[in-house]
């Protein structure tokens, strides 16, 4: 089974994760667009990446899990819309690809990695205790939101097999 867990948002990541190892990670795809070079999500890099990266496995054998996100108090109107938005194309993508999709709450995955009421980095540190062979690509500070998706990619898959 391949997982893709997604962390939303325009400096989200796409964790490709298989039999319970970490086979890509990459940054969100972003591009500039309008007068003030704002970026947004590239929707076709999306697809490109994830199609490039399934074509030869049934889709039957993977499932999206994306993290289910929603408004957070005092953030702004525009940057809300601009995240919903991000999360609107990775749904839309998804669906036109008819891939099987799953949302997570961010608190039942930073619960099941004891990550609840933590700072941003403490998810770098538990993908880097989990998975340490992949350290190496999680060195940066920046690299929280890689780490987000690995571990939304990672619960999945556990809870997802204790259910089998």
């Amino acid at each position: 089974m391949l997982v893709i867990g997604i962390d939303p948002g325009i400096s989200g990541s796409i964790c490709f994760f298989q039999d319970g190892k970490i086979n890509d990670v990459l940054e969100m795809p972003t591009m500039t667009e309008g007068k003030k070079n704002k970026k947004q999500v590239n929707g076709s890099q999306i697809f490109n990446e994830i199609s490039l990266r399934i074509k030869k496995i049934d889709k039957k054998d993977i499932k999206v899990v994306i993290e289910q996100v929603s408004a957070m108090p005092g953030q702004g109107v525009t940057s809300m819309f601009n995240f919903g938005q991000s999360f609107g194309i990775l749904k839309g993508i998804c669906s036109a690809m008819q891939l099987s999709m799953y949302f997570v709450r961010p608190a039942k995955w930073k619960k099941y990695f004891n990550l609840i009421n933590s700072e941003k980095d403490a998810s770098r540190a538990r993908a880097i205790e989990v998975f340490p062979y992949f350290s190496s690509q999680l060195s940066r500070k920046k690299d929280s939101n890689k780490a987000d998706a690995i571990l939304i990619a990672s619960f999945y898959y556990d809870t997802y097999r204790q259910e089998e």
